[in-house]
């Protein structure tokens, strides 16, 4: 959690990002969120046992936070945990489970209180181990005590980000084992904030995996911009181009700093309302700057045979995960900036 931490970080989901956003997301983001969960809410026990573990990838990780009809409104989730001898029953569907198949457990939010009236409190976190499978669907089943469980996983197709597979993924009597529940009996009904914890590093980390995408998409640009030629010159000897380059350069390099910076704060427990804000206007500026660099590329970027065009579909998710930009700008960035006046 030091300065130096959030700065290595940055710098290694940037470079994972460069060259595929789901390298990005699969081996930082993800342990990232059920690391900081862990350190925030879990016990001694469980944070000598899964840390190691996490860091050096000999345990990989999903995240079970989204419902079919619950996406930001989290404090809505229907999947439940009943609590059995020596542990829990997870029945219900989750959606948008990145990287589920290939995982070697969920970290799965559900709801152990029944009485729904108490929305986000009624909620607790578990880590789920599951068996790790390919990329593709999967069905798991568990002998246990209960009457078996079983796991299913449906891959949902997408325009792009397709180098890490998210899916839908149905639990019927999953048991998991107490110790499993983070914080033990002082995590019942405290899951929201664990995971609240995880995504504020989230959005951050998002950051930086656009900065990657963008500054790849600048360098298609550059290059494909002096190796055309057009009416007898360069693409990029041409103003008009030069311009494009030279406005998505100052985005790429004005975004990178932002976050150091950023980062920096997050490090010395502040800036909250500032990673919320890095993360809204950095993946907006990834959709433009990927854009321009599609444009420069003119109708070859429009052929999925250049890197410039999954470039493009890749940095439209970015706005939409970690909190879709709307959600963040109501309920984060305004609300912070109003409570922000207020105390002023």
């Amino acid at each position: 959690g030091t300065e130096s931490d959030y700065i290595a970080m940055i710098g290694a989901t940037e470079e994972l990002s460069r060259g595929s956003l789901g390298a990005g997301g699969s081996l930082i983001t993800r342990p990232e969120i059920l690391a900081r969960a862990l350190e925030t809410g879990g016990t001694e026990e469980q944070k000598q046992h899964w840390l190691p573990q996490l860091a050096s990838a000999e345990v990989m990780n999903a995240v079970a936070v989204t419902e079919p009809d619950y996406g930001s409104d989290v404090a809505g989730v229907k999947v439940t945990a009943a609590s059995v001898e020596g542990g829990w029953l997870i029945n219900g569907v989750k959606t948008w489970c990145t990287f589920g198949a290939r995982a070697d457990v969920l970290m799965l939010l559900a709801r152990t209180d029944p009485d729904r009236s108490r929305t986000h409190r009624g909620l607790s976190m578990f880590i789920v181990p599951k068996e790790r499978g390919d990329g593709h669907g999967f069905t798991q089943t568990q002998d246990n005590a209960h009457g078996g469980g079983k796991m299913e996983g449906r891959p949902i197709d997408t325009i792009g980000y397709r180098g890490m597979h998210s899916y839908e993924i149905a639990l019927e009597n999953w048991f998991v084992p107490s110790e499993n529940l983070i914080g033990g009996e002082a995590g019942l009904g405290r899951g929201f904030y664990y995971q609240m914890a995880g995504f504020e590093n989230g959005r951050l980390q998002t950051a930086a995996r656009a900065v990657g995408v963008m500054q790849a998409a600048l360098e298609e640009a550059r290059q494909y911009a002096e190796d055309r030629k057009v009416f007898g010159q360069s693409v990029g000897d041409y103003q008009l181009n030069a311009a494009k380059l030279g406005r998505m350069a100052a985005t790429v390099q004005g975004a990178r700093q932002f976050s150091y910076d950023i980062a920096r704060q997050v490090a010395g427990l502040e800036g909250r309302l500032e990673a919320a804000l890095l993360k809204a206007y950095v993946c907006k500026a990834a959709e433009w700057v990927t854009r321009e660099a599609m444009q420069i590329h003119g109708g070859m970027g429009y052929a999925e045979e250049y890197t410039v065009s999954r470039l493009w579909v890749d940095a439209r998710v970015l706005s939409i995960f970690e909190g879709a930009d709307e959600v963040l700008c109501l309920r984060v960035i305004a609300k912070q900036l109003v409570e922000r006046a207020a105390a002023d």
